[in-house]
C-alpha cells in the first residue's frame, strides 16, 4: 500500500503545473499549431468530396473550457485531474472543429457553416467522447481522443463512425500531452477524409 502510495506522489511531482503546483507560478497557453498540410493521408479520397455543412462539434462541458486534463489510470482510472498552471488557449471542442475544417479544406472539401449553406448539402456533425492525456504508469503517457461523426442529409442519417486514436507523449507533462493530442486530432481528421470519401457523395 505505501509503495502504491508513493508512486502516486511520484507521478504528481513529475506532473508540472499538478494540481498542487505553486500559484504564483505563470499559467502556459497549449493549442495545436499551424495545420501544416499532412505528408500523408491514410486510403485518400479517390474522387473530390462535394461541399460540407460542418458544424460545432459537441461533447462534454469540462471539453467546452481551456482547462487541460489528465488521468493517473495506473492510481484512479474514474479521476480527472487538471493542470494548475497550464491551459488550452480555446476549450477542445472548439480546437477539434477548428482542426476538422482546416483538414478537410485541405482535401479540397468547400467547408460551409450551416448559415451559409444552401438546402440540400450534407452536413457533418462530430461529438467527441474522450480527449485527456493519460498515464499507463509515472513514465509513460499518450494522448487519447475518440470521437463519432454523424453524416446527415436533411434530417436523414447517410452513416455514422467512430474514430479512436491514441499517441504516444513525447514528454510527461502538459506539453507532451498536448503535442499528443493535437497528432491523435489529425489521424481523426485523416481518417474523416477516408471515410467520407468512401461514401460516393458526388452521387446524391
Amino acid at each position: 500500500m505505501n509503495r502504491r502510495l508513493s508512486s502516486i506522489l511520484l507521478a504528481c511531482l513529475l506532473l508540472a503545473g499538478c494540481a498542487g503546483g505553486k500559484s504564483s507560478q505563470s499559467t502556459t497557453l497549449f493549442d495545436f499549431g499551424s495545420a501544416a498540410p499532412a505528408a500523408a493521408m491514410a486510403d485518400p479520397p479517390q474522387a473530390p468530396l462535394p461541399a460540407l455543412v460542418v458544424t460545432d462539434a459537441t461533447g462534454s462541458a469540462a471539453l467546452d473550457s481551456e482547462r487541460m486534463f489528465y488521468r493517473l489510470n495506473y492510481a484512479d482510472a474514474l479521476q480527472a485531474r487538471s493542470y494548475a498552471n497550464s491551459r488550452w488557449s480555446t476549450s477542445p471542442l472548439q480546437m477539434v472543429t477548428q482542426r476538422l475544417k482546416s483538414r478537410l479544406a485541405q482535401a479540397g472539401v468547400k467547408v460551409l457553416s450551416p448559415s451559409d449553406a444552401p438546402v440540400g448539402v450534407p452536413i457533418l456533425r462530430v461529438e467527441v467522447d474522450d480527449f485527456i492525456h493519460a498515464f499507463a504508469s509515472p513514465a509513460q503517457s499518450e494522448g487519447q481522443l475518440v470521437l463519432r461523426a454523424s453524416l446527415f442529409y436533411g434530417h436523414a442519417l447517410l452513416d455514422q463512425r467512430t474514430f479512436s486514436h491514441v499517441t504516444a507523449a513525447p514528454t510527461l507533462d502538459a506539453a507532451g500531452g498536448a503535442r499528443a493530442l493535437a497528432a491523435s486530432t489529425d489521424a481523426a481528421a485523416s481518417g474523416i477524409v477516408a471515410w467520407l470519401g468512401g461514401l460516393n457523395l458526388n452521387t446524391r
